[in-house]
């Protein structure tokens, strides 16, 4: 039988949601967590979980911070090695080297090796769930899905769809865009730790027959997510305009064809119109906040002080690769910065929630993931709070918590990793 663990640490945890709640309160710092089969069993102090566990094994990380695993809750694996190209706006950014990329993961080898490298990458950095579009290829769901279930993950994904305004050697039609990806969710949904998302890549490459299709498949499947865009950039708010004239707004393209629910997850949302946040806090959706990209490709800020007055659910993300970091914690300091520009603080529990605990709640799985919690699965991140000369000098002058876990949210990268544990066990890349 696996053996018991006791991580020593700043155990943090939230009894409540800091975004919505004061965010200091909100969390609980323990001394210590239990880990049995695979699953957050108690967290406290490091005597009482020793009484109640006394052969476990005690692994210490005294003076590191022990959070859930972060959740990345809009990526595009398929761009990994076009990460960090330079100085275009979306569309240009989509033909110049979005696409062309995308084209070939219709290799699966090198779908493959691209789905290996982009895990080893985001779990080096502390990321231990993902959301992801693939490309118009079915093998690259499989790539995808096979890569994150050798590694033990718990993962979501699934195959872009588009039948026009893309290269012909990425468009699907109406029906394969269906019939591809009700087999996928056959082969895929719910095996082990992975779940399939329903993907049209956004409204400009999507027939009005083919978001119909997608409708009819979601409809079939209400357990699926569904991932897109939404509205953001102006030139390409502009361009659904035209291509979907009488459609209320954007949104209203999704709804009409069955595309909106408490299940959507909608990238980016910067440049919304009343109606759209009226009817999106009103559906349950979520809105996934990529910073990084937003500022990257010049799209916009974020308002997220407002998105919250609305009372919109958010979650949190890197978008590789039009995002510019592979970084959890470089996401959140985005974040902080560009709601700074809009006018909310956000406080150090707040950044680290949407990293975790609003990420799970956007994805449906706040009973699996995102929290230290009984029941919840042992998906851990352990921080040093000092690992870099410009952060340690910063810590050493802290007089608490929040205070010595912010500069390593503001200037922490891969170096801040002490330890990634999925499923209960620590991950080993070798």
């Amino acid at each position: 039988m696996p053996r018991d663990t006791i991580l020593t640490g700043h155990v943090l945890s939230f009894h409540a949601n800091p975004l919505t709640n004061p965010a200091a309160q909100s969390a609980r710092i323990s001394e210590a967590v239990l880990i049995r089969d695979g699953h957050i069993a108690a967290s406290g102090a490091i005597d009482d979980l020793r009484a109640a566990a006394p052969d476990a094994q005690v692994d210490r990380h005294d003076g590191h911070l022990i959070c859930a695993g972060f959740i990345d809750a809009h990526a595009h694996y398929p761009q990994t090695a076009i990460i960090a190209s330079w100085g275009k706006r979306l569309i240009d950014w989509l033909n110049d080297y979005t696409f062309p990329e995308e084209m070939r993961l219709s290799d699966p080898a090198y779908g493959a090796r691209i789905a290996e490298r982009y895990l080893d990458l985001t779990l080096a950095h502390g990321t231990t769930t993902t959301v992801s579009f693939c490309t118009s290829h079915p093998a690259s769901v499989d790539a995808f899905f096979t890569a994150a279930r050798a590694r033990g993950l718990r993962a979501a994904a699934g195959k872009t769809c588009m039948d026009r305004n893309a290269p012909p050697g990425l468009c699907d039609s109406a029906r394969s865009a269906h019939d591809d990806s009700a087999a996928l969710i056959a082969r895929w949904h719910g095996v082990d730790r992975l779940s399939y998302v329903i993907t049209p890549r956004f409204a400009p490459t999507s027939s009005a027959e083919q978001l119909d299709a997608l409708g009819a498949l979601w409809a079939a499947h209400p357990d699926c997510l569904m991932q897109t865009h939404l509205c953001e950039q102006i030139e390409e708010i502009a361009w659904v305009k035209r291509l979907f004239p009488k459609a209320r707004d954007y949104l209203d393209v999704y709804e009409s064809h069955g595309l909106l629910s408490e299940r959507a997850l909608f990238g980016h949302a910067i440049h919304l119109a009343p109606r759209e946040t009226a009817r999106l806090a009103e559906s349950g959706a979520a809105l996934i906040h990529c910073p990084t990209s937003n500022s990257f490709i010049g799209s916009g800020l974020f308002d997220i002080g407002q998105r919250l007055s609305e009372g919109q659910r958010i979650g949190l993300a890197t978008d590789t690769g039009g995002g510019s970091s592979f970084s959890m914690l470089r996401t959140m300091a985005a974040a902080y910065e560009i709601a700074q520009l809009t006018g909310t603080a956000l406080h150090p529990a707040q950044l680290l929630w949407l990293a975790t605990g609003a990420g799970a709640a956007a994805l449906h799985m706040q009973d699996r993931i995102g929290n230290i919690a009984p029941g919840l699965e042992a998906d851990l991140v352990i921080l040093d709070l000092a690992s870099t000369p410009a952060i340690a000098q910063r810590h050493a002058r802290a007089d608490d918590i929040w205070e010595a876990v912010f500069p390593t949210i503001m200037m922490g990268d891969d170096r801040a990793i002490r330890q990634v544990w999925i499923a209960g066990w620590p991950y080993d890349p070798q």
